[in-house]
């Protein structure tokens, strides 16, 4: 499909349908127009019949004339009108097929913009669209002088389920921790997976660390819920802990590296305490 194809589709998105109207009126003209010409003709040929054995004036002869040229143009109409209705029905048809093209297209790209976007496990941002929001975050943060949260999250232990139950088992739980992490946030929040079992939380308008404090506890408690799982016709209960670090725009830095870099430490530091969470600001 050509560009000028496509864009003339988007201009007109009810083309379709409106030449598809067109197209049934026309065909409704056209059998008005070959009613007339039916009746004409069969009107001439009674009038040629009547006046075979008299004596026809030029009047009537005039007339009939005359009738016999309005039948002809009639009838001239009436096969103009069938192209102009065949050749409708072919635009009809090819615009039918434009915009399944279309459609398709568009399907295809948005698929394409959400895989290169989402990760393919648990359908969270990924790195790349979390990095988006954060550099998005620091110009709104830095324009309106704000204050937002970076929260680096690790599943601790996460390794023993893989070694012990095998990668499927790992996956589920990790679709499930995902899902309860997207449950946490607002409109305003994003949440992606970072890699492995570690996840990124942006954590955006935060007035206080108490506040960011609450927050990071929904996340633990929500995590900590166990993860009933039945596989392999095993049922099996998991109960996972998240070690998280916390880092603060601005005072714990104003690019987004340095905001992930001490979150990470906090993180580290956070599981070596067996604290849950840990402030970057805390060192």
């Amino acid at each position: 499909m050509s560009k000028n194809q496509i864009a003339q589709l988007l201009k007109s998105p009810s083309s379709v349908k409106s030449l598809t109207k067109v197209l049934g009126q026309s065909e409704r003209v056209k059998e008005i127009v070959e009613e007339c010409a039916d009746d004409l003709s069969s009107v001439n040929a009674d009038l040629k019949i009547e006046l075979q054995d008299g004596d026809i004036s030029p009047g009537v002869e005039n007339a009939l004339e005359k009738s016999e040229a309005v039948e002809s143009k009639v009838q001239d109409a009436s096969e103009a009108l069938a192209l102009v209705n065949k050749a409708l029905k072919e635009e009809v048809n090819e615009r039918h097929v434009l915009e399944a093209q279309l459609a398709t297209a568009t399907k295809q790209g948005d698929e394409a913009r959400h895989a290169s976007l989402h990760d393919p496990l648990t359908g969270l941002p990924n790195r790349a669209l979390f990095n988006d929001r954060l550099e998005h975050g620091l110009a709104v943060a830095n324009r309106n002088g704000l204050h937002f949260a970076v929260m680096f999250l690790d599943l601790d232990d996460f390794k023993m389920i893989n070694d012990s139950y095998g990668h499927d088992v790992g996956d589920l739980v990790l679709q499930m921790i995902a899902g309860r992490l997207k449950e946490t946030t607002r409109d305003d929040d994003t949440v992606c997976r970072h890699g492995g079992d570690e996840f990124l939380y942006l954590l955006m308008k935060t007035e206080s660390d108490h506040d960011i404090a609450i927050v990071a506890e929904k996340i633990i408690k929500a995590v900590q819920v166990p993860c009933d799982i039945r596989v392999r016709d095993i049922s099996i209960s998991l109960s996972i802990n998240p070690s998280i670090g916390i880092s603060i725009f601005p005072k714990d830095g104003t690019t987004a590296d340095a905001l992930l870099d001490v979150a990470d430490k906090a993180m580290y530091r956070a599981k070596l305490n067996k604290h849950g969470y840990s402030f970057a600001g805390a060192d």
